[in-house]
């Protein structure tokens, strides 16, 4: 991402959510995005998924630019349930993305089961997303973009709207995903210790107009545990690190609202 902008016309002028945001994510990295509310995260993903274009700057994937939709990224939106389709079954929402890869029928189903496993709704695959939990219809849209095994996968919050336990198990699931197959995954999370524990780095982003404050580097062992590596010393530093930084442009913020 090099030099990128997004300003949305408003009466009387425009709006810049994203101004002069640049960075690169490495094949295979986990690279989380954290800020205050109303960083404009959100519109950065979807100008990195080619959902929006930007005013000014580009998108590129190995050295292409990003004019709309690639084929081999997935993404799963902050708002799941507008992401199913609540007239088929939760395994047919997880199929339908297959059937455009020209898979088989047996391929897709052997995808279908496993990714519903993994995400813990083995049990729900003949159900409709309507007679689910929020958390669950989640789930399914997690699920769906395992199954799909993009070589991006651009997630929105994705953990926002399950339980604690749900939260660890998936993050968990998702450190095992990109180890066995090289995802690369592009995250957004509020949650600091979240973005410490998953990532390889992680952008601190200010405030719209939003631009990228810092990137940090997660010096801690590839191999992650909820516990064990949330214990660790090096673990408190760079989370108090990221959240000190993140209170400090809020404050900022403050400051100059009330002058």
């Amino acid at each position: 991402m090099s030099s990128l902008e997004k300003t949305y016309p408003v009466k009387g002028g425009g709006f810049t959510a994203v101004a002069g945001m640049s960075f690169s994510v490495a094949e295979g990295e986990l690279f989380s995005i954290v800020g205050p509310s109303g960083a404009g995260k959100t519109t950065l993903l979807r100008c990195v998924a080619g959902l929006d274009q930007p005013t000014s700057g580009s998108v590129t994937f190995n050295g292409q630019r990003v004019d709309g939709p690639p084929a081999n990224f997935a993404v799963v939106f902050q708002d799941y349930a507008r992401s199913l389709f609540p007239w088929i079954t939760v395994a047919k929402n997880v199929e339908l993305p297959l059937m455009k890869k020209g898979l088989d029928a047996a391929e897709r189903r052997a995808r279908v089961t496993q990714a519903l496993d993994e995400v813990g709704l083995a049990d729900a695959a003949h159900k409709k997303p309507f007679q689910l939990s929020g958390g669950m219809q989640q789930r399914v849209a997690i699920a769906r973009a395992i199954a799909y095994r993009p070589a991006v996968l651009i997630m929105d919050e994705p953990f926002a709207s399950v339980d604690a336990q749900t939260r660890a198990d998936l993050e968990d699931l998702l450190l095992r995903v990109r180890e066995e197959t090289g995802t690369t995954i592009l995250f957004v999370t509020h949650d600091v210790d979240e973005s410490v524990y998953l990532s390889n780095r992680v952008a601190i982003v200010t405030r719209s107009p939003s631009c990228v404050a810092e990137i940090v580097d997660i010096d801690l062992p590839d191999r992650r545990d909820q516990i064990e590596t949330k214990s660790l010393p090096e673990f408190a530093h760079l989370r108090a690190h990221v959240f000190s930084r993140i209170r400090e442009m809020v404050r900022n913020d403050a400051a100059l609202a009330s002058i």
